[in-house]
């Protein structure tokens, strides 16, 4: 077992599926305490069963900010303390506009909002947002306005944070994945898309949500302490094109 996160206290939100269930994973398995936190209770206890007796289970819809807040709250009270916060939770394409926003832009900022603050009150901490490749480009498909104008948004949030908050010792980065094998992108595949979503790669293949996980383990360890106001690409190559 590696030690990058050794007694850190880490939240992460959207925790039961996907890049989440990944993250809340590998931090455990780098030695940090984790708040394994979502919407979907059983989901959540089914990651927190697999990590085991250094997990949480906490539930929280982010789009309201009394839960998120609330869901900081309980992280500092089960483990003395909040030392990163990785605002994963989110919602794919096909979602109408206000719960998009809702929950891919507001619930972002909350958790920002009051992760900054818990961890500013404690001499510092990192947070990591996860955005997308549509936070930084767009794609000719209909119905993906609000998800594209949500993540662009949870990069602009990304800077503001970080510029206000590194005084302070917060350092907030986010991650724009491409396609990733998850099952929010298992619809597209299965009608059809993966093929497309593979072509447009420079390494002929979707992500997995394991490496997304590394990327947000370097943001959140000390490794990456000179970092904060970035956004970093994990889409095979797709960008770049």
């Amino acid at each position: 077992m590696a030690d990058r996160l050794q007694g850190k206290v880490a939240l992460v939100t959207g925790a039961g599926m996907g890049i989440g269930r990944a993250t809340a994973l590998r931090f455990a398995a780098e030695g940090a305490n984790v708040v394994v936190s979502d919407i979907n209770d059983e989901a959540a206890r089914t990651v927190a069963t697999e990590i085991g007796e250094t997990s949480i289970v906490n539930h929280c819809d982010t789009s309201v900010e009394a839960d998120v807040a609330a869901a900081i709250k309980a992280t500092v009270q089960a483990f003395g303390t909040i030392d990163i916060l990785v605002n994963n939770a989110g919602v794919g394409a096909g979602v109408e506009w206000d719960r998009m926003i809702a929950i891919n832009l507001s619930g972002v900022m909350y958790g920002c909002k009051h992760g900054c603050d818990a961890m500013a009150e404690r001499g510092g901490g990192s947070i990591v947002n996860l955005s997308s490749m549509l936070g930084l480009i767009s794609v000719p498909f209909p119905g993906v306005e609000g998800y594209t104008a949500a993540k662009h948004g949870v990069v602009g949030l990304t800077k503001h944070y970080a510029t206000n908050f590194g005084v302070k010792g917060v350092r907030v980065n986010c991650i724009n994945p491409g396609w990733i094998e998850t099952a929010m992108t298992d619809p597209i595949a299965q009608a059809g898309g993966k093929a497309y979503m593979e072509s447009n790669s420079a390494l002929g293949r979707m992500g997995k949500p394991e490496e997304v996980a590394a990327v947000a383990l370097f943001l959140a360890s000390d490794d990456a302490s000179f970092v904060t106001g970035s956004s970093y690409v994990v889409d095979g190559g797709w960008t770049a094109r």
